[in-house]
This record gives structure tokens, C-alpha cells and sequence, in this order.
């Protein structure tokens, strides 16, 4: 299916206009690069610097992840999804490798990438933070395989699949050699000593008077004071500034099925201290009051023919999973005949609302057949964000790592690529092609 449901629309409605399409390249004539992603585990950077890791001392010594393990990746994929060491808790039939295909170009002012893979599931993973209307009440409906209501058979798997893209220009120590693993930590959410409630919300970094959260995601060894990387162990906001200013931090840009590719964006975020969205406005909010579990709006019935969906729509290409304000939404009306096992989106998606250096990733088109995603992506080389966006020259050296969740997943349950060069029209890894 292609995420089109209203990019015309859009584009005449005053909706942030497309400075590239990345569809018009011709790919035919691009070189394709075969990039495996494996399952990682559990195996947070914490766990490749200890006793666990055979490895660890070249870790230590800056060696880099490939130096050891070279087109390992298929082997160490399928060890650890069976479960037993770095997988305490698998998941049935989750595969241990995807083949992804990487192809990259660029003109005087874009970069432009096309990726390919093929999915564990027979549908799009378009479906995430769904409520179901119970008859009285709306209450979430579905969630990650990992989640204990999914697990123990009370909730059926939804949740979006998501391909990311992490950058750096050299400004982030020994990313080009140990990758995503420099963000992975102990006490991340479904890692060894999850950290989640008081103790985050009393943290005067990420808590109440801080970031507002209530658990721990990716960060950086640098925004830390102890050897370790504590999660709580965190530099002053006015030094961790200084580190982002400085470039100290990684980009990460997100595609995500449910909440963005709609609207043909991802969103555009950045790790230092905490995985964090760019300033601005997201592609995507909530389309529910949390604290009353009133939704915000429903779909139009002129146009999608409902004003929700019902289990048994799942999966129905035909139908949107998404509702989009601009384009095929209308306020909640709590007295539109309601009936049980009724299903609306939590998340509200918006091209036009998008601002700022949030939506950077304005120009992403993705398509889903016979179980393979395709997903081409323009990004300026130099978005006018410095403090927290990479900014790329024609004939610079990069450093990117790759992602996938896919089969209703979510933290890391991903399948990830180690770090390869991105070269902007010069010889690298990957090497993007200059367009004439």
C-alpha cells in the first residue's frame, strides 16, 4: 500500500510542501548496498564492557565491534533470539536476522536514501495505541509482544513498526566503531534493572521539574559523571548544553508506520542525555485525553465511511489506521452512538501542525507489498538546525547504523546494523551517488 492517503490533498491545503521527492531518483542506476540487521538481546553497552562479553577488553581498548565479529551478524542474530544469555525473555518465532538493501544518492542539497526489507508479518505494522470502546468507557487496546497483556494472551500484539537511522559526524567518540551500543544502557526500559516511576519523576533532569518523563531511554556515556554511565548520574543541564552545542550528541531519525508514514514524514530526534525529539512540533500527539480516556477526535464518516474501525478491520488495507486532522478527521462527538468493540487511534497525525526542526523529515515516501517494506527518504544536507540535527557537505565522511522493528515491537526488540561510513559523493561503505 502506499502512504498516500493524503499527500495531493495536503500539498493544495497549505501542508508543508515537498522541497525533494525522493521518488523521482532513479534508482535503477544506484548501487545497492546489503546491510544485515540482527537481534542484539539484551547486550546494552554495559554488558559488552563486562565479564559477559568475551570481547570486552578490545571494547575497552577502542577496537571496533567489526574487528571481532565481521559477517557474524546472521550467527549472532540467530543465537540469541532462541533466548538463554543476553535473551531472557524471547519471543516465540521472532526471526534472528533481516536483510535490508541500502541505496544512497545526493545533489548540491539533499541526501537521499532508498531502503528494503521484508517484514515477519503478513500486514503492515500500522496499528499502535489503539482504545476500544467498551461499552461504557474507551480503555487501550493491544500493545508489543513483550508486554506481559500480549504475552499472557489477554491483548492481541499491535504496535507499529518503525525503521531509524542513526548519524554522527565524528563529534561522538567511538560511534563509528561500536555504534548503537554507546546508547544502550542497564535500567532502560526492558533492560536489566529497568529504571521506571518515582525515581525518574523526582530526577531533576529527566523528572517533574525536568524532561517530565517516568522512564530511561537512550543516552550517552558522556552526559554522565561515574565511569559507569548511571542512569542517574547525569552532568548539569548547563554542561549537557554545552555538549549538544558543541555536536556531542547522535542524530536519530525515526520512520514510523502508524505515526508518521501517513503523512509521508518521520520524526527527527537526537541522543545525548535522553533519546529527545528536535524542538518543534511532531508529525504526531495524542488523540486522547490520558487522564479521562476521552478521545479528541474520530473519523470523518464522509469520508472513510466510519467513524471508527473494529477489530476485524485490522490488517484492512482499505481502510486508514491513521487519523489525520487535516485530512479525514472530526471532533470526538460522545454522542455518536457509540457501540462496544468500537476502535479509534490514539495518536492524531498532522502534516500542516508539524514545526520546526521536529519536522525536518518531510519528504519520506514508504510502501508495504507481499510483506516488503520500501522506503525512500530525502533529508537536507544542511537542515539550518545545528544544535541538534547533523549538518552534511558534499564530499564529507559520515558515520550511519540501521534499525527495524518490526511484528508489533518496541525498545530492543529491533533488529540493528553495525556502523558503516556514509560517504557524500566520496568513497565509503556506503557511498552516495552524485546526481547529475
Amino acid at each position: 500500500m502506499r502512504y498516500l492517503l493524503v499527500g495531493i490533498a495536503l500539498a493544495a491545503s497549505g501542508g508543508q510542501a515537498l522541497a525533494a521527492e525522493p521518488a523521482s531518483v532513479d534508482w535503477g542506476k544506484i548501487p545497492q548496498k546489503p546491510v544485515t540487521l540482527f537481534y542484539p538481546g539484551e547486550s546494552t553497552y554495559d554488558w559488552i564492557i563486562g565479564k559477559g562479553h568475551r570481547g570486552a577488553r578490545s571494547v575497552l581498548q577502542g577496537k571496533s565491534c567489526v574487528s571481532c565479529h565481521e559477517a557474524d551478524e546472521k550467527d549472532i542474530g540467530e543465537k540469541v533470539v532462541k533466548g538463554g544469555g543476553v535473551e531472557p525473555t524471547p519471543i516465540a518465532g521472532k526471526n534472528g536476522v533481516i536483510d535490508l538493501t541500502v541505496q544512497a544518492a545526493h545533489d548540491a542539497e539533499y541526501l537521499y536514501f532508498r531502503f528494503q526489507w521484508k517484514s515477519n508479518l503478513n500486514r503492515e505494522g500500522r496499528m499502535h495505541d489503539y482504545m476500544r470502546f467498551d461499552g461504557k468507557t474507551w480503555k487501550w487496546y493491544g500493545h508489543d509482544r513483550n508486554d506481559k497483556v500480549v504475552r499472557s494472551g489477554a491483548q492481541p500484539p499491535l504496535y507499529e513498526d518503525r525503521f531509524s537511522i542513526m548519524l554522527d559526524d565524528g563529534k561522538v567518540p567511538m560511534f563509528a566503531k561500536q555504534g548503537c551500543w554507546l546508547t544502550c544502557h542497564n535500567g532502560m526500559r526492558d533492560t536489566r534493572n529497568q529504571v521506571v516511576g518515582d525515581p525518574v519523576k523526582k530526577h531533576p533532569i529527566f523528572g517533574e521539574t525536568g524532561l517530565k518523563e517516568s522512564d530511561i531511554r537512550k543516552y550517552l556515556a558522556s552526559s554522565r559523571t561515574d565511569a559507569a554511565a548511571s542512569w542517574d548520574k547525569t552532568k548539569s543541564r548547563a554542561e549537557i548544553d554545552k555538549i549538544r552545542k558543541e555536536g556531542g550528541f547522535l542524530d536519530l531519525m525515526q520512520w514510523r508506520v502508524a505515526r508518521s508514514a501517513a503523512i509521508r514524514m518521520a520524526d527527527d530526534g537526537y541522543v545525548l542525555e535522553y533519546r529527545r525529539f528536535d524542538p518543534g512540533k511532531n508529525p504526531f500527539s495524542w488523540n486522547v485525553d490520558r487522564k479521562t480516556m476521552t478521545p479528541l477526535y474520530m473519523f470523518d464518516a464522509a469520508k472513510v465511511g466510519r467513524k471508527a474501525l473494529k477489530a476485524e478491520d485490522i490488517g484492512n488495507a482499505a481502510l486508514p489506521a491513521a487519523i489525520i486532522r487535516e485530512g479525514n478527521a472530526v471532533a470526538y462527538d460522545a454522542n455518536a452512538g457509540w457501540q462496544e468493540g468500537d476502535i479509534l487511534p490514539g495518536r492524531l497525525l498532522s502534516r500542516v501542525d508539524a514545526k520546526g526542526s521536529a519536522a525536518d523529515n518531510n519528504a519520506v515516501d514508504g510502501t508495504w507489498k507481499d510483506s516488503t517494506y520500501t522506503l525512500v527518504w530525502a533529508r537536507k544536507l544542511d537542515t539550518g538546525h545545528p544544535d541538534d540535527d547533523k549538518i552534511m557537505k558534499v564530499g564529507g565522511t559520515y558515520t550511519v547504523a540501521f534499525a527495524v522493528h518490526d511484528d508489533n515491537v518496541t525498545t530492543r526488540f529491533h533488529h540493528v546494523s553495525f556502523p558503516f561510513s556514509l560517504g557524500i559523493g566520496v568513497d565509503a561503505d556506503i557511498k552516495a551517488t552524485t546526481l547529475k
